[in-house]
């Protein structure tokens, strides 16, 4: 009988070692996947990302939203007022013809607290130094153009004046030389022209050169029959009429303050109104007393250009 050979029975050395490779792969496979997609996946997160609700939390803490053209807030003491409890400011032009002539009330009306309008007549003595005088003191200036009355018979006639008898060469020379003598007029309101302002085809010719000039126009109405106004919005004129006239009595003290209320009066219940007057010491009086009273009133005096429409 053959002796046995114990070295047939002993496993071989190399299958051993790749038993234990195969169990070692086999480890780290279990290893890898529990960390990719067990349970070891949500503690790894966790140390390193915050949750979801508090990264929302924190970008709202730092940029609040707020919608398109929105404002925040005022300070509770600047809120506005609510409309019931502040006054509806009314605006007013004050208009003061006839200048041209002497300065010493054109000084007094610009110590004047207001942006009173300065119109302007053309070619008297000193036509452009008034127009330039409020200019640089930021008043508004019109041409205060001379037109045809009614009653002009025997009367003499203004520099610059515009007439029915006119050629229409001579009555654009006219506007014309004019508009030169009083620079930096801004418009044109009439002076007198009760018989001009109702002939048609006459304010057809002046707001045909008044819109090439990129001039405004207010109607002084001196004639209730005026087609002025109409003529010069048909023409695409900016253009106004005006409401009262302050001074017709020159002197009288009590009816300038009476007229200056009314022109408050119609300013309130309209919400804007246009005054004419004249550089009558009794004129220029009584407005300086009657500025700072409308004041109080929410009334504010503008140039004469921010109420043509």
């Amino acid at each position: 009988m053959a002796k046995k050979n114990p070295q047939a029975r002993r496993p071989k050395k190399g299958k051993k070692d790749d038993r234990w490779i195969v169990i070692g792969i086999v480890v780290f496979t279990l290893i890898v996947a529990l960390t990719l997609w067990g349970p070891l996946k949500k503690f790894r997160h966790t140390e390193h990302v915050r949750p979801p609700h508090a990264k929302k939390q924190e970008i709202v803490a730092k940029r609040p939203e707020v919608k398109p053209e929105s404002k925040p807030p005022a300070p509770r003491a600047l809120q506005p007022a609510k409309p019931e409890e502040k006054a509806k400011a009314a605006l007013v032009a004050v208009v003061i013809d006839d200048l041209g002539q002497d300065v010493k009330p054109v000084t007094e009306i610009l110590s004047l607290p207001a942006r009173i309008t300065f119109a302007v007549m053309p070619g008297l003595p000193h036509s452009r130094d008034i127009a330039e005088m409020a200019e640089k003191k930021n008043r508004e200036v019109l041409l205060h153009l001379p037109m045809e009355p009614k009653n002009g018979n025997g009367k003499p006639q203004a520099p610059g004046i515009l007439r029915s008898d006119m050629t229409p060469m001579e009555f654009m020379a006219t506007i014309s030389e004019d508009v030169e003598s009083v620079p930096g007029a801004v418009g044109v309101n009439n002076h007198e022209g009760s018989a001009l302002t109702e002939n048609k085809e006459a304010m057809k010719f002046l707001m045909a050169e008044l819109k090439a000039r990129n001039k405004l126009f207010l109607d002084s109405l001196t004639n209730p029959r005026s087609v002025a106004y109409s003529t010069a919005k048909e023409f695409g004129l900016k253009a106004a009429k005006r409401d009262v006239f302050l001074d017709n009595e020159s002197n009288n003290s009590g009816y300038i303050h009476g007229q200056l209320e009314e022109l408050a009066r119609i300013a309130r219940k309209r919400g804007w109104a246009i005054g004419i007057g004249h550089p009558h010491p009794a004129t220029i009086e009584e407005l300086r007393k009657w500025l700072p009273e409308i004041e109080q009133q929410g009334i504010e005096i503008v140039p004469v250009s921010r109420l043509m429409q």
